[in-house]
């Protein structure tokens, strides 16, 4: 074989045209992003001023508050044509970055320290809670990709659930707002109604931690219900939480797997299973983060970058979501969401009283 069939073209030298023109490009989609990535920055930035300005464990997060000021801003104002670059990438790009990054708040000793009783509880709940949710969504007539959104953020972990299950489901962005907004309904007024429901069922600290852990859907109305129950309470029901976090990472794998199975179904060939790398990065950051390397005032910092660039995500989410779509939804994905936060609420605590 001659040399020059084997052959490659070769990269343009540093002072080569061809360079240049490269430089350039990249120089224009970096400008082109810059209007939308200023666009959903600024808002995460009033997002966290509105949120430092209400009374401690407030129910509403920064994330929260984002996506409403994103709809409230589309949705009155509009969003610009030439912002719509950067939202987009606000939306994916970001938003993955954001995932593996979450991983740095989890370490494989704190899922340990659950227990196997507790990580089972944890496991069962989330398992069951999913499988129900898609399944009455299916008899309720709600769309599947909603219903499996609703599913995600109820089981797993809320508003960060319900936008990492969207890279596999590929809704409409109106039922990423729509889940979204029924996974915080719901888990706030867990957060209220369980330190009440505690007075009367009198469940040890352990019990109770483990039952806000395992059912609540934010980590921060977890933190708020928890600590309600005593300091030994509130750090089992974070740890507990964290731990059902970290499953979140198999749970986008078997949707994946189950999306493309769907496809298949309905005569789209051989359909592949979407592999989201980022869950894959995900892992790594938890099993990054238990070696116990990275210094603490590196790591809190990490934390709140990763708070913020989700925030950026769910303000991209807002300034796409068109209220007269989300209102087309009706009350069925509404109703399915009361559903799911009763069966997790009820299955866990029948759980805990089961097992231990």
């Amino acid at each position: 074989m001659s040399d020059q069939s084997i052959a490659h073209p070769a990269l343009p030298a540093a002072g080569h045209p061809a360079a240049g023109h490269t430089r350039k490009s990249h120089a224009q989609t970096a400008k082109s992003l810059l209007p939308g990535l200023l666009l959903t920055g600024g808002l995460s930035a009033v997002a966290f001023g509105i949120q430092s300005l209400l009374p401690p464990h407030t129910v509403l997060s920064p994330l929260i508050i984002a996506i409403v000021l994103g709809m409230a801003f589309h949705n009155t104002i509009g969003t610009p044509a030439r912002c719509k670059p950067g939202v987009a990438f606000s939306l994916k790009r970001i938003l993955r970055f954001a995932i593996i990054l979450l991983g740095l708040q989890l370490t494989v000793l704190q899922i340990a320290a659950v227990g196997g009783r507790g990580l089972l509880v944890v496991a069962l709940s989330l398992g069951a809670t999913f499988l129900f949710t898609v399944w009455l969504g299916r008899r309720l007539g709600v769309d599947s990709k909603l219903a499996m959104l609703i599913a995600a953020g109820t089981s797993i972990c809320g508003a960060s659930a319900v936008i990492a299950a969207n890279t596999v489901t590929e809704a409409p962005d109106e039922d990423v707002a729509y889940a979204v907004a029924c996974v915080t309904v719901f888990g706030s007024l867990s957060m209220l109604l369980y330190p009440l429901i505690q007075g009367h069922l009198q469940l040890s600290p352990h019990a109770y931690g483990l039952w806000a852990g395992a059912s609540i859907h934010e980590v921060a109305q977890v933190v708020a219900a928890a600590f309600q129950g005593g300091h030994e309470a509130g750090d089992f029901g974070t740890i507990a939480k964290l731990s059902r976090v970290a499953m979140l990472a198999p749970v986008i794998l078997l949707m994946g797997w189950g999306m493309s199975r769907m496809k298949k179904g309905h005569g789209h060939g051989r359909a592949r299973a979407p592999i989201p790398w980022f869950v894959i990065g995900f892992i790594a950051m938890i099993l990054f983060n238990s070696l116990g390397v990275l210094p603490e005032e590196a790591r809190h910092g990490l934390v709140q970058t990763t708070t913020f660039l989700l925030t950026m995500a769910l303000a991209a989410m807002g300034l796409e979501t068109d209220i007269r779509k989300l209102r087309a939804k009706g009350l069925r994905p509404l109703a399915l969401g009361t559903a799911a936060a009763l069966f997790i609420s009820l299955l866990s605590l029948g759980l805990i009283e089961t097992v231990f």
